[in-house]
């Protein structure tokens, strides 16, 4: 079985990600730990509500209940983005030449490099922001749709709309496909290549519970899901998506829920973690099956890899984090 260096973090731990070749935990206390050389812990917000990674810096961004959007070095170095008093940040997001989205209420807005923000408002409050692959193009989820904004052109916004709440939102590594996940045990997706009015839709339900972890493969031909007793594991391979075509479940366990997923940086293998706190990494191609990780303390809240693919990175609501070697 593969080795994990296990590490405590005292309360629920919201993600975890590498920097370089260094792992760190973001805890809802604020509190980023890091393992390097040691573990080193900065403080960064009063109250951390959401930590993503921005691998074009391989640095942190963060956003709390103190309004302030930080931007965390390998190293704990800490850079204020944006602040904005008594308002409580629970979106972010990477953008590319150093751009960074951040909203709060029915406000998106977008801090390029240069220092501006440029602001976009939707009719309903907004639940979560990406970036598209390729352009300054962003997605913004909210009640009943997505809007899609250009950043640096003055271009309409593009509304796909979809009765319910959309809350979370991702774009396909080639920009052809936008999915959200919905309140109602459920995603959605639309096609975005098609002529302007043939945005065609993309329905993926049966969901047992909530979808809250969403991860694509290395060149984007699957996409998979928590919210199932599996990973459910949708083909986008062909020029349709996977309209009509049925979906992978890969880590079959009877009721015990899938929390999070996340693809292999390189491979089509795919580490699933559970409510209990077990790991498992499936093989796309057979559905061939490696146990990464015993059942734990708590539900796993995220997973991460290096880049390498060697390490594996993982958290939990209940503090009981680690890295496991899968070459050992």
């Amino acid at each position: 079985m593969p080795t994990v260096a296990p590490l405590d973090i005292e309360g629920h731990v919201v993600s975890t990600h590498f920097l370089g070749d260094i792992p760190v935990f973001a805890a809802a206390s604020g509190a980023i730990h890091r393992l390097d050389g040691g573990e080193k812990v900065t403080e960064a917000n009063a109250g951390l509500l959401t930590c993503v990674k921005d691998p074009a810096s391989q640095t942190l961004l963060t956003g709390g209940e103190d309004g302030r959007v930080l931007r965390i070095a390998h190293d704990g170095t800490v850079t204020e983005v944006a602040h904005v008093p008594r308002k409580w940040i629970s979106v972010v997001a990477p953008g590319p030449q150093g751009a960074v989205a951040y909203a709060y209420g029915k406000s998106t807005f977008v801090r390029l490099a240069d220092g501006t923000t440029k602001e976009f408002v939707e009719e309903r409050t907004v639940e979560a922001v990406d970036f598209a692959p390729k352009g300054l193009r962003i997605a913004v989820a909210r009640y009943n749709g997505v809007t899609l904004h250009w950043v640096g052109t003055a271009g309409a916004p593009v509304d796909l709309d979809w009765k319910g709440a959309h809350t979370g939102v991702t774009f396909s590594p080639d920009g052809r496909f936008v999915v959200t996940m919905m309140q109602e045990s459920a995603l959605h997706g639309w096609k975005l290549d098609g002529k302007a009015a043939d945005t065609r839709h993309m329905r993926m339900t049966g969901y047992p519970a909530k979808v809250k972890s969403l991860s694509w493969s290395p060149k984007g031909k699957w996409l998979a899901s928590s919210g199932a007793p599996a990973a459910i594991v949708w083909p986008f391979s062909g020029k349709d998506g996977p309209m009509g075509k049925a979906p992978l479940e890969l880590g079959t366990r009877a009721n015990i829920l899938v929390t999070q997923v996340a693809f292999h940086p390189m491979e089509e293998v795919l580490a699933i973690g559970f409510i209990d706190g077990m790991i498992l990494a499936v093989r796309i191609a057979d559905g061939k099956e490696a146990l990464l990780r015993r059942p734990g303390k708590g539900a796993v809240t995220s997973l991460a890899w290096s880049s390498t693919g060697k390490l594996l990175a993982f958290a939990s609501e209940a503090g009981d984090c680690g890295v496991i070697d899968i070459t050992g």
